[in-house]
């Protein structure tokens, strides 16, 4: 079976191909079904921790070796094994041995003193080398350059916080059935249990530490989901009442769909253009006890599906940057390019403008994105506000990540 330090470079070499890190993970653990608990842990965090803290890591790479090597599985290699020496308790022998072992089979062996050398320097160099890469900014804040300059354009009184808030853990959040139970019942429980957590919003609780789902009180009846206390405020923004129709656009997983249902008696159309992913939507729907309409389709064509009636409500979360989630999906911030936001701010424009024509008069659309970017937010919403004169922005909101919850945007639109 391959060791560790031989999966997390796989995975590395599936995200510089392109490839998210979850896929690249669920590769990865396809071709070794028989990773233990234990073993599988300890790829996530090395996976996860490689993307990052990628800026400092490659900065000390090319410090102690200037020019990229002749063989990138090596580069990778040498990538993992230092994010596990400055990162990690892992013994350092145990590191440095276990990566020159795997050179050795590569390259045909050539590199394999190269990397015991350039590991064993790190070691003997850490400290200057850490001194080194806080003064480099790529290295320091571990986003690529021109993102960190979006960042400090945008949020000049408090980039730094926005940016080491991006790499550091996310809460893990869980939303109370209010269906089912409540809050307190949920905290008397969890107690029970052992389990330290605080009411931290409306239905949210924060738990202390993360822990597997399946291992929550309550989790499998139906009775506590998890999500983001900022994601939770999207169904508690639309202001709904029973009776009203609602279509929640880009729908999957239906987190958000599953809260609507939970808040109130509304009828609810699900859309997503993912057919998989709407399996996502079904299982959810299933274990809540909720039901809702499922359709699979383009959020910017379902007018040409659309069968005339009005929506009271609509939930326009649509595809962005996803700039406001990266310390859940770190790989984010390497993969994205400045160039996609002409596009992304394009597709949204096109499905806003299509879901406007769904809309009651008198109703309202809550704009959404999980982004922190004003080409996202800000500025989709004023370009919107000069292409319909008959809509209204009666609340706005740009959640930047904090301990608490993960970045968004939300814009509450009237028809007039």
């Amino acid at each position: 079976m391959p060791s560790i330090q031989e999966l997390a470079s796989a995975v590395l070499a599936g995200v510089e191909s392109g490839h998210t890190l979850t896929e690249a993970l669920n590769d990865a653990q396809r071709r070794c079904p028989d990773l233990s608990s234990a073993e599988r842990g300890a790829l996530l965090d090395i996976s996860y921790g490689v993307q990052r803290f990628r800026g400092q890591i490659h900065f000390i790479l090319r410090k102690l070796v200037p020019k990229p090597l002749p063989d990138a599985d090596i580069e990778r290699l040498l990538m993992v094994a230092l994010f596990q020496l400055f990162h990690t308790r892992a013994a350092e022998y145990a590191v440095v041995n276990e990566a020159v072992k795997l050179a050795s089979g590569m390259a045909g062996g050539r590199l394999k003193g190269l990397v015991n050398g350039v590991l064993r320097n790190a070691l003997r160099q850490k400290e200057p080398l850490l001194h080194d890469a806080e003064r480099d900014d790529v290295a320091r804040y571990n986003h690529p350059l021109w993102w960190i300059k979006g960042v400090r354009e945008a949020y000049p009184s408090h980039w730094r916080e926005v940016l080491q808030s991006g790499n550091g853990h996310p809460p893990m959040t869980l939303r109370v059935n209010v269906r089912k139970t409540t809050v307190e019942a949920c905290l008397a429980r969890f107690a029970a249990a052992g389990i330290e957590a605080v009411q931290s919003g409306l239905s949210a609780i924060t738990l202390a530490r993360p822990m597997n789902v399946r291992d929550l009180p309550g989790f499998n009846e139906g009775e506590v989901s998890v999500q983001d206390q900022g994601a939770q405020r999207a169904a508690e923004l639309l202001e709904l009442a029973d009776g009203m129709r609602v279509l929640d656009a880009c729908a999957a997983p239906g987190g958000k769909t599953c809260h609507m249902l939970e808040m109130a008696d509304v009828e609810v159309t699900a859309l997503d253009a993912d057919r998989v992913r709407l399996v996502r939507v079904q299982e959810n729907l299933d274990r809540l006890g909720l039901s809702a309409t499922l359709a699979e389709a383009d959020a910017a064509r379902f007018q040409d599906r659309w069968d005339g009636e009005p929506f009271d409500r609509i939930l326009a979360d649509v595809p962005c940057s996803a700039s406001g989630v990266v310390r859940r999906h770190p790989d984010i911030k390497w993969l994205r390019r400045p160039g996609d936001f002409a596009e992304l701010a394009r597709q949204q424009a096109v499905i806003i403008d299509g879901l406007w024509q769904l809309l009651a008069s008198g109703g309202k659309m809550l704009y959404a994105t999980c982004s922190i970017f004003p080409q996202e937010n800000s500025l989709q919403l004023e370009a919107f506000l000069a292409r319909h004169p008959d809509a209204k922005c009666s609340f706005k909101e740009q959640l930047l990540p904090t301990e608490a919850h993960d970045g968004f945007y939300y814009a509450l639109l009237e028809k007039r």
